[in-house]
């Protein structure tokens, strides 16, 4: 004995069981069977509206917003072409940005290393005073200067430099020996 009138037909295509508890979707308003009422299994083309997710943008890893009723496919989209900050059709911005300041050298670094006499913005290989001749703070130093200025500072535990032979020299020997 059968009861045509009681229950429903579930509405996926593939399906079509007789369902006497049938699950309403709450989206696309069909009814389903126990196996087909989650919004993946009937592929429920409403599923957006109720389905509430904050999509990323792939490529700057930021959420975008997406209002009721929007698609987020096409709105991850518009932001991809438009508001983008790692779009790559964008200009990248440049990591090198403070270029050596000794005339002929034409290396750049990612931080500013200035001269303390002239305040010019040198490369790692010119930042020293005598490395690019600077006349700011007076004549440029020579490098013997340099080494006899050097000499007489004392060393980090007091101890002054005794030239060639000061601590800082037999402190590396001493590690090249072991």
């Amino acid at each position: 004995m059968e009861f045509p009138d009681l229950g429903k037909h579930c509405s996926e295509k593939t399906c079509k069981q007789l369902d006497f508890l049938p699950l309403e979707c709450d989206a696309c308003k069909q009814d389903f069977c126990k196996d087909h009422f989650t919004y993946a299994a009937h592929k429920c083309p409403f599923a957006f509206k109720k389905d509430v997710q904050v999509p990323v943008c792939p490529l700057c890893n930021s959420p975008i917003p997406v209002k009721t009723g929007e698609v987020p496919d096409v709105v991850v989209g518009e932001h991809m072409d438009g508001a983008c900050k790692h779009h790559p059709g964008k200009k990248k911005e440049k990591i090198f940005t403070y270029r050596c300041s000794k005339e002929g050298c034409r290396r750049k670094e990612m931080l500013r290393v200035a001269c303390a006499e002239c305040r010019g913005s040198f490369c790692i290989q010119h930042r020293h005073p005598q490395d690019h001749g600077c006349t700011r703070g007076g004549p440029a130093a020579s490098t013997a200067g340099c080494l006899a200025a050097r000499d007489s500072e004392p060393g980090p535990s007091g101890a002054s430099r005794e030239g060639p032979g000061g601590w800082l020299a037999r402190r590396f020997r001493w590690r090249v020996k072991r």
